[in-house]
């Protein structure tokens, strides 16, 4: 396995089947309705704009294991060292360690970026992406109780955060 950047030319069908499954049948998305073609490429240039990375695991053959990447928290200008990453696994791939390989690099060009926090919001139930965040030295900052609906069922959405040793020296510009 290696990881790569990852663009829309390469890899947008991998990327959007990665999360129209999680979209189907987990609830690590908390929407309805698969993502179709055209939000997967905006999804990718709102990446792409914002300098935002896009990483993604590969095996060997070159086919796409899983991606990461995370992008503004909140979008106030005060909210500029802090972001929201996101981290998804082909099912068939759950359980060999690609997350964390994952994690691992976006917490590195995190730091590289100059950024201060890092927030994975994750649905309170998904013990794997607890597991995961936990192990990475993120720490429980708070659950937002019954916040969304989904699967017929109310979701407690759990945000983990981890503080990096970035920036040198921030500002308020």
């Amino acid at each position: 396995m290696q990881l790569i950047h990852c663009n829309y030319a390469q890899h947008g069908s991998a990327v959007q089947q990665i999360f129209n499954f999680a979209i189907a049948n987990t609830t690590a998305l908390y929407e309805y309705h698969p993502r179709d073609n055209q939000r997967i490429a905006q999804w990718f240039a709102a990446k792409e704009s914002g300098h935002w990375p896009v990483i993604a695991a590969v095996d060997d053959a070159g086919e796409l294991l899983g991606f990461a990447s995370y992008g503004p928290f909140r979008g106030y200008p005060a909210n500029k060292y802090s972001v929201e990453h996101s981290v998804y696994v082909a099912p068939e791939h759950y359980g060999k360690g690609i997350a964390t390989a994952l994690m691992q690099r976006l917490i590195a060009l995190a730091t590289e970026q100059q950024l201060h926090v890092m927030v994975g919001a994750i649905d309170a139930a998904n013990t794997a992406s607890i597991a995961l965040h936990q192990k990475l030295g993120f720490s429980h900052s708070g659950t937002l109780p019954q916040v969304a609906f989904k699967f017929g069922r109310w979701l407690d959405l759990a945000f983990y955060q981890r503080l990096l040793p970035t920036p040198a020296a921030p500002t308020d510009d």
